[in-house]
Parts: C-alpha cells; sequence; structure tokens
C-alpha cells in the first residue's frame, strides 16, 4: 500500500505520519505507533482491551514463528476489519480504537 492510500485510510483520525519499520512501515498518529505494514499485510494495533473487538469483526493477529524456539509468537496487531478498507467513518472508528491502545501501552 503506498503512503497516499495509508494516509487516505487515516484522514478521518487526523494526519499520521509513516516511518520504515521492521522492513516494512509504521504508522503513527500523535507521535503514537497505531499500524504496520509488514510484507504486504497492513494490520492495527490493539491490546487486550481492544482484542475481543478485532477478534469479534473476524480480524487475524500477526504471529509468527520464532526462529532461534520454533514457538508461536503474538504481536498486538490485528488485521483492518474488510468493511473499513471502504468505510472512512468504519476506518475512523477502527484507526481510533489502534490510537487508544497505544497511548494505553505508553508507546
Amino acid at each position: 500500500m503506498d503512503d497516499e492510500r495509508i494516509r487516505e485510510l487515516f484522514d478521518g483520525l487526523g494526519p499520521v505520519s509513516i516511518r520504515r519499520l521492521f522492513g516494512g512501515k509504521g504508522v503513527y498518529f500523535d507521535g503514537v505507533i497505531i499500524a504496520v505494514e509488514i510484507r504486504g499485510e497492513f494490520r492495527l494495533k490493539a491490546d487486550a482491551q481492544s482484542a475481543l473487538d478485532f477478534e469479534a469483526a473476524g480480524c487475524t493477529q500477526w504471529t509468527y514463528t520464532g526462529s532461534r524456539h520454533g514457538k508461536t509468537v503474538a504481536m498486538p496487531y490485528w488485521s483492518i476489519p474488510e468493511d473499513a478498507l471502504d468505510d472512512p467513518e468504519e476506518m475512523t472508528v477502527w484507526a481510533r480504537r489502534a490510537y487508544e491502545a497505544g497511548l494505553r501501552a505508553g508507546k
């Protein structure tokens, strides 16, 4: 996803900055990371409080297998609900959840 499309997705939340991260992109709002794009997958930040909302919406959590120990590692990022990608108002709701999770994480 190009930077212009990413900025469009977050228009309802406000201006975002995009930085290189993990070979992909990190999306920040007001200095707080709210989303990542890794290997062509775009994911929003979540935490224990908001993960249930993402799960209920049919989203999947970003996981990977650790190279040292071979165990599955769950990251605090979830896929975006399908309807939010085409509905700016719905995307704003999910972007706000991601921002609030970032604030609670203190990062």
